[in-house]
């Protein structure tokens, strides 16, 4: 993995229970940052036993809980630097053309994927502006909504693109602050989220697709999040990255 310094520095990180969350919060806690993980699944082994680790589990669509980990974070450290907001959901067998969805599954998916990330702004944004230095956001969201899908997941695709624009509006609102906020569109990468892609025969036939001719990975995501965060981004704002190996060069 590429090597940055966040030595001193202090990150939330959620949706560190498994795949780009938790390789981030690992990369972000071997770099030298004090990092509180943050999932309803329980603490993977990578990240047990870190002494730069606090893990947190609990529902990201609890404002209370989310408040209660936010203060705790910046009490223990002393400082807020980042927040990766990472958690979200794909509902394969429940989340479908807007036609066909029952929408108590629209709002859940926006409650995860949009809702649990405003609540997050919202306790994070004071305590890094009361903190030392420059502060910096990263939010994911996929290419899929800019490029639609013969598949539909329609609540997915539309809270998503509503993530871009949050991080934007985000962006603008805190400049002055010195906090950056960016987005990250992450492609077809191999993650517990796409388990149906479970032999190596499906994952080359789905490689295919992309130009660069492989899957993305964990680590591919913590390296641009990772990046956006750091102060060799220090300049970049507002901005949506595709990690797509060149995937929306087809659309």
């Amino acid at each position: 993995m590429i090597q940055f310094d966040f030595s001193g520095r202090s990150a939330v990180v959620t949706g560190a229970g498994g795949g780009m969350g938790e390789q981030i919060a690992l990369g972000m806690a071997t770099s030298g940052c004090r990092v509180t993980a943050v999932d309803l699944k329980p603490c993977p082994e990578s990240l047990a036993g870190l002494d730069n680790v606090v893990y947190v589990r609990g529902d990201l669509t609890d404002e209370a809980f989310v408040n209660r980990f936010s203060r705790d974070t910046h009490d223990r450290t002393g400082r807020l630097d980042y927040l990766c907001n990472v958690a979200g959901v794909l509902w394969f067998d429940r989340d479908r053309s807007v036609f066909e969805i029952d929408l108590d599954v629209w709002d859940r998916v926006f409650d995860i994927n949009l809702k649990s990330m405003v609540y997050t702004a919202r306790a994070c944004t004071p305590l890094m502006k009361a903190s030392p230095g420059a502060g910096a956001m990263v939010h994911f969201s996929t290419i899929q909504w800019m490029r639609g899908d013969p598949v539909p997941q329609d609540a997915y695709a539309a809270s998503k693109a509503a993530v871009s624009a949050f991080s934007r509006s985000l962006a603008m609102q805190l400049a002055a602050d010195g906090i950056r906020s960016n987005v990250i569109c992450p492609g077809l990468s191999l993650t517990p989220m796409q388990a149906r892609w479970d032999t190596e025969e499906v994952q080359n036939q789905v490689a295919k697709n992309i130009p660069l001719g492989r899957l993305g990975t964990p680590k591919d995501m913590a390296n641009t999040a990772m990046f956006l965060l750091s102060d060799g981004a220090g300049f970049i704002t507002g901005i949506d990255v595709a990690v797509d190996g060149g995937l929306l060069l087809k659309s």
